[in-house]
């Protein structure tokens, strides 16, 4: 069940805000009030906790609100923790229980939006100058009216469509500052949510990143508010949206947030900023980089190195041929792994890549601020955007998704194999070990042996789990996870030849046993 720590600002704010993991699902650094704001703020302010308690019981309340079904006497139901209630006594009994938490910290963001507008009021009977677009923007308490008109739809059209056939998935990202990030993240709540939309929405004063499923009127509708807000419009198009087969059921629920970075490189956006990123190359200018890095005769005296910024498991199932594979868990460890191999950049020309494009956007700033590099090129709207457009190009095998789809399949190579037997293989599941969260490739006839574990520990801690149900006090301790370093350090003979050093489980008659397994990913024959 998500925790809420919702940051309403106004009388007749109608959303809450959600606690969710990042594109990486660890980070749990969310923002939250301070726990003495009560006691920073002033007498008359505290008067009105009886009035700002109730007010955040009642918010909470609205956002859970669904259209009853039709032919029924009620126009509204409310839909909570996977529950439907059909009257406003059991809803409210649910809430008083179940989510005394959040409703102190909407109490506490009511208690604090009043402090702000009182403020706020007191300047404005001073000032004669007319505030800017972006502060009454964001400064406007009431975010049903920067919310679509769906009166002209019915239910059903919005939510028709929404599985993974005829649904949609946007993926999308706006580096911008934003003064307000709590309200935009209040907005955005209730847009999602009057929308039908699940999904992962992350908010923070450098910007907005969001992947999004549901029927595709529902997404239709989200990409124009999102393109006529006073906030993105000036700084997003619609080609910045990039969008899959989906759906609402690719994820489990929404959740929205307020975060320090929209996505997490683990370095203040102070000290690294959005606004010095590399050079954005379009997936025609990125595709004619790669095919000359290729193409050069020597590698050993090659000025280029072509580097994936992403996570292992990613790279691992799909990527650009002669890339540089960083053996690196999260995005978070970036910055050491080019520190710890800084000399394999000095003089070169990096051309860089990831998913979508955001984590190249500080990525790149982080490499650049180093100095040693020749240049620093991105690939303007990642892998997402190029297998658009060139699906048989350099880029090879799936694209890995941070959702219940895990891969999307733009051509038909596979580049893994399965853990086990070393088949081609490349459909992650979860390691079927309780409180293990690692993704493992086995395939079918693997799986159908019973190896479903992602090492020979936990695959050890399934089986006594299976003889002894009561044991459920394992901690998740992985053998995979414990043997790679946590920042690999390259050799100069890997930047064009990266190697994987993933083991490899073979199963012999006692069962699975780790291989030590070396995999090149050679460069394709010249034709």
């Amino acid at each position: 069940m998500p925790s809420f720590t919702s940051l309403d600002q106004g009388d007749d704010l109608e959303a809450c805000v959600l606690r969710f993991s990042d594109l990486d699902l660890k980070e749990t650094r969310l923002i939250n009030p301070s726990s003495s704001l009560k006691a920073e703020l002033d007498v008359s302010t505290k008067k009105k906790y009886p009035y700002a308690k109730k007010k955040a019981f009642a918010l909470f309340v609205k956002t859970k609100e669904v259209p009853a079904r039709p032919l029924e006497c009620k126009e509204k139901w409310w839909r909570c923790c996977q529950q439907l209630f059909r009257d406003q006594i059991s809803i409210h009994r649910h809430v008083a229980t179940q989510h005394a938490d959040e409703i102190r910290h909407q109490t506490a963001s009511v208690l604090q939006q009043l402090a702000v507008t009182l403020n706020t009021s007191k300047s404005l009977k001073s000032e004669d100058n007319r505030i800017p677009l972006q502060e009454d923007f964001s400064c406007n308490p009431d975010v049903s009216v920067w919310l679509p008109d769906i009166s002209c739809f019915s239910p059903d059209e919005l939510i028709s469509g929404q599985g993974s056939d005829g649904g949609e998935v946007l993926l999308y990202y706006c580096y911008r500052d934003l003064e307000d990030p709590h309200w935009v993240c209040a907005w955005q709540t209730a847009l999602c949510q009057l929308l039908s939309l699940t999904g992962k929405v992350r908010i923070a004063t450098e910007g907005i990143n969001g992947t999004v499923g549901g029927s595709k009127l529902a997404t239709r509708l989200y990409v124009e508010v999102m393109l006529s807000c006073p906030l993105f419009k000036d700084y997003m198009c619609k080609d910045d949206f990039k969008t899959s087969k989906g759906g609402a059921c690719c994820f489990p629920e929404l959740r929205v947030g307020v975060f320090e970075e929209i996505v997490p490189m683990g370095i203040s956006p102070n000290k690294i900023s959005y606004k010095k990123p590399g050079i954005h190359l379009s997936p025609g200018e990125f595709h004619k980089e790669v095919e000359k890095f290729l193409s050069q005769a020597n590698e050993e005296q090659s000025d280029t190195i072509l580097l994936d910024c992403r996570n292992f498991y990613e790279s691992k199932i799909g990527r650009f041929q002669g890339c540089l594979a960083p053996d690196i868990r999260k995005f978070s460890y970036f910055p050491s792994y080019i520190d710890k191999n800084l000399e394999l950049f000095q003089g070169k020309k990096v051309l860089m890549y990831c998913t979508g494009g955001i984590r190249c956007e500080r990525g790149s700033a982080y490499l650049k601020a180093k100095g040693v590099c020749q240049e620093v090129f991105q690939l303007k709207g990642g892998i997402h955007k190029y297998l658009e457009e060139f699906p048989d190009g350099f880029y090879k095998g799936k694209l890995f998704v941070f959702d219940e789809r895990y891969a999307l399949s733009y051509n038909s190579d596979t580049v893994s194999e399965c853990s086990y037997c070393g088949a081609p293989w490349d459909q992650y599941k979860l390691c079927s070990t309780p409180q293990c969260r690692q993704l493992i490739l086995t395939c079918p006839a693997c799986q159908r042996q019973g190896f479903t574990a992602c090492c020979v520990t936990c695959q050890d801690k399934g089986r006594r789990l299976a003889l002894s149900p009561t044991q459920n006090s394992f901690k998740e301790e992985c053998e995979c996870t414990a043997r790679r370093p946590r920042i690999p350090s390259e050799l100069p003979r890997q930047v064009r030849l990266p190697v994987s050093l993933e083991p490899r489980l073979d199963i012999g008659e006692d069962g699975p046993r780790v291989c030590e397994q070396k995999q090149h990913f050679p460069r394709p024959a010249q034709s």
